[in-house]
């Protein structure tokens, strides 16, 4: 039986960074509600409590019995996860009288396996607004900040280790954080750290073949990265039984729907195209409210894609190339996270077709899901595609979407991804994409007075899209795209250049 931590969310933003830091040690894990019944076998190696918005003094605090979990499998607290074992062994936490945030340096009071190899005053990240006054009995303090006197401790004597730490080691700013979680992982937890690509393959084809059975499945394809690496692992598990649709909704990128085919050609999967972009045009005609326009888009697609299913004779099952951000932006399944914005790739689809649902990639990220895809050989021009929306260009187009604008975007676009690639920049930046603004100015060309729109140039850096840095690109590239999209962009004089972090902009403008 494969070996597995449990992370359990109590509706902290940085509980994926968690996740992703315990794969990174190649230890599978799974992010569980707080809340949910947990099975102890001897899969389960150790449990990690999250970070939560709540106070642990709230009345409605999120609580689950941490001295029931560490009476089965080593625990690790992670600020609300501290504060609130620290509570429920005797312990005295209080709301502070100012939020403790941003870099800490940490003093180690005591060497411990936890610490092992971290350097003293290492920096170390603080974000909550509780803080322990007093450790309960029979725990011993690990280390100190200048403002934090309990920032790491531990249950000195019981049946299996419990450790707390006051600061958030998952997140880039705690700069040995992973050591100190690879520490627990490997030297509390006693993980093998075998969880690598080629084991997520096997197991995965395994499982799919276990769920499919002898049966059909359908699957809307993007041509993304995302679908793109589900759709291999599923077509690796039943072959020709797949049947892939790539639908054209007439917000694509230049040349997209033509390339992309052509590359699923040559991958071996068993995809039909389906041109439809002017059945979208005129359904998006006069909508400008971006999440109408993504429902409309959505509910289109359904609509198409069920009527293509249609012609497929035994079809019980849906693959979906649905990837862990997706799902933590769409719904709130893991605790009290927060809903930001609808995707039309999440939710819905499965209610109208009334078909299972297929998700090989639902609990990895972004850059894992690239290790996969490399791993079962596809070709890196397609697996360093940069993120596209399902909404494509839609909600890249500010206002009403129509072919006109469409076409200039798409040419605007195209002229920056291109440089981006020319100028050897693409690899660099996770996500890049011009966005077409409802604002028109003055401008000059020759001797004419121009009277045309504007676009606005989007590239951020990330690791898994849930949070980024707009990319610092060079001014001298920037110069030179700009001339390239007015000199050859009818319909555009004037280009800006966006520099927002998400958060608290998002990376999409809509």
């Amino acid at each position: 039986m494969a070996e597995k931590i449990l992370i359990l969310d109590f509706g902290s933003q940085y509980t994926q960074l968690i996740a992703r830091a315990v794969r990174e040690a190649n230890v599978y894990c799974e992010i569980v509600p707080f809340h949910k019944k947990i099975e102890f076998d001897d899969s389960l190696k150790g449990i990690i409590l999250s970070g939560s918005p709540f106070s642990v003094n709230d009345a409605n605090a999120p609580v689950v019995d941490v001295r029931d979990l560490n009476a089965h499998v080593p625990v690790l607290g992670i600020c609300y996860g501290a504060q609130l074992t620290a509570k429920q062994f005797g312990g005295s936490v209080a709301n502070s009288s100012k939020r403790e945030y941003g870099r800490a340096l940490l003093h180690k009071e005591h060497d411990d396996i936890l610490l092992n190899e971290v350097t003293e005053l290492s920096q170390v990240w603080m974000s909550h607004a509780d803080t322990i006054l007093e450790l309960p009995q029979g725990f011993d303090v690990l280390a100190t900040t200048e403002n934090i006197p309990y920032a790491a401790f531990k249950r000195s004597e019981y049946a299996f280790p419990l450790y707390c730490l006051q600061f958030h080691p998952e997140v880039y700013h705690s700069i040995e954080g992973k050591k100190i979680l690879k520490n627990f992982l490997v030297h509390v937890c006693h993980c093998a750290q075998d969880w690598t690509a080629a084991h997520f393959i096997s197991e995965t084809v395994e499982r799919l073949k276990k769920q499919i059975g002898k049966r059909k499945v359908i699957m809307a394809l993007s041509g993304g990265v995302d679908s793109t690496v589900a759709a291999t692992l599923i077509n690796k598990a039943i072959g020709k039984r797949l049947f892939g649709v790539f639908v054209d909704n007439g917000v694509l990128r230049k040349n997209e729907f033509e390339e992309v085919l052509e590359t699923y050609k040559k991958i071996g999967l068993n995809v039909k195209g389906v041109d439809a972009k002017k059945t979208f045009y005129k359904k998006l005609k006069n909508k400008t409210d971006p999440e109408e326009k993504r429902k409309t888009i959505g509910k289109l697609f359904i609509k198409i894609f069920q009527k293509e299913a249609e012609k497929i004779e035994g079809i019980g099952l849906l693959g979906q190339g649905t990837i862990y951000p997706d799902v933590i932006e769409s719904v709130s399944v893991h605790g009290p996270s927060q809903t930001i914005k609808s995707h039309h790739n999440v939710g819905g689809l499965p209610k109208k077709m009334h078909l299972e649902l297929v998700e090989p990639l639902r609990f990895l990220f972004k850059d894992e899901v690239r290790r996969i895809g490399h791993e079962l050989g596809i070709h890196d021009e397609m697996l360093q595609r940069h993120p596209f929306p399902g909404p494509g260009l839609a909600i890249r187009i500010l206002g009403e979407v129509n072919e006109e604008r469409v076409q200039l975007l798409q040419k605007a676009d195209h002229l920056f991804i291109q440089g981006l690639k020319d100028h050897l920049l693409y690899a660099t930046v996770w996500q890049a994409g011009a966005i077409l603004l409802p604002v028109k100015s003055v401008g000059v060309m020759g001797d004419e007075r121009t009277y045309e729109f504007t676009v606005a140039l989007r590239a951020v850096t990330s690791v898994d899209g849930m949070t980024a840095d707009w990319a610092h690109l060079p001014y001298d590239f920037l110069a030179n795209i700009s001339n390239e999209i007015i000199n050859n962009v009818k319909g555009i004089n004037r280009v800006v250049y966006d520099i927002s972090s998400k958060p608290p902009a998002t990376i999409e403008w809509e």
